[in-house]
């Protein structure tokens, strides 16, 4: 009965943390660029009262095993990189990605960060960044006689504008990274992300090339959580959790028996 104790008490502990990550997902549904996390489960080690194919007499054996579980844990939690919807702004400086790929921000130590996140604004300088400020890797920056409307940012990442009175000219070009895995990087808050171990180094091209995805300017990728979908798991693993403390309760009414029995 002690194992069931324990047992139970894991499987509430997990689905804790699960109602984290779904709460997380829901907080996030409206975040640019934001991926949904999933919770991953595996089982605990088992005790084994007896192997299988033990001999359970001179010419038999048993068919099968005697293993006891001892709970459940958290393995892992799981970005799902799949691509958001798009919605249309009309903004001049917001970028959406179709397909794989992420923008590069140089982060304020002077590494690089990774984001999904397109809604890009001018700072005093006319330099596209951020909406903390964080600069594109890309180092666009604007004229000052050119007005907002008429910048250009094509699906192959070539950016253009038109200053007052002049004609269009070339300011840069805005590249994608992409990773071998994706769900290996690190988020660090702030849309962004960095590499990891398990992500591998970026893969750093044009968009529209080698796999990479294209641009659309005046639209923004939006979260790629579902919240029917998530509130489902909310309920799922809130009646996880109340079977699992009546486990508990269960478990601790025979112990209450055992306890009451008198020679």
């Amino acid at each position: 009965m002690m194992r069931a104790l324990w047992s139970a008490a894991s499987g509430m502990k997990g689905q804790q943390t699960n109602m984290d990550v779904i709460a997380n997902n829901i907080a996030n549904v409206n975040t640019y660029g934001g991926k949904k996390v999933r919770a991953e489960f595996q089982d605990l080690i088992y005790q084994t009262l007896r192997d299988a194919g033990a001999q359970s007499g001179q010419d038999n054996q048993y068919p099968t095993g005697l293993q006891i579980g001892l709970g459940t844990r958290v393995a892992a939690t799981q970005r799902v990189i799949t691509q958001g919807p798009l919605q249309t702004t009309e903004n001049p400086t917001d970028v959406g990605i179709q397909g794989e790929g992420y923008f590069r921000v140089t982060l304020p130590d002077g590494t690089t960060g990774y984001t999904r996140d397109g809604s890009f604004k001018l700072d005093s300088q006319r330099r596209l960044v951020t909406s903390d400020g964080y600069l594109l890797a890309d180092g666009i920056t604007f004229n000052e006689n050119s007005p907002v409307d008429s910048i250009v940012i094509a699906g192959d990442g070539q950016v253009s504008e038109t200053p007052a009175g002049g004609t269009q000219q070339n300011v840069g070009r805005i590249m994608l990274a992409r990773f071998v895995n994706p769900a290996g990087l690190t988020a660090i808050g702030k849309n962004l992300f960095i590499v990891s171990e398990a992500s591998g180094q970026p893969i750093e091209g044009n968009p529209g090339e080698d796999g990479a995805g294209t641009l659309t300017q005046g639209t923004l990728e939006m979260s790629n959580v579902q919240i029917v979908e998530e509130m489902v798991n909310m309920i799922v693993s809130q009646r996880a959790y109340e079977s699992n403390s009546k486990a508990i309760t269960t478990s601790d009414s025979m112990l209450e028996i055992a306890n009451g029995l008198k020679r």
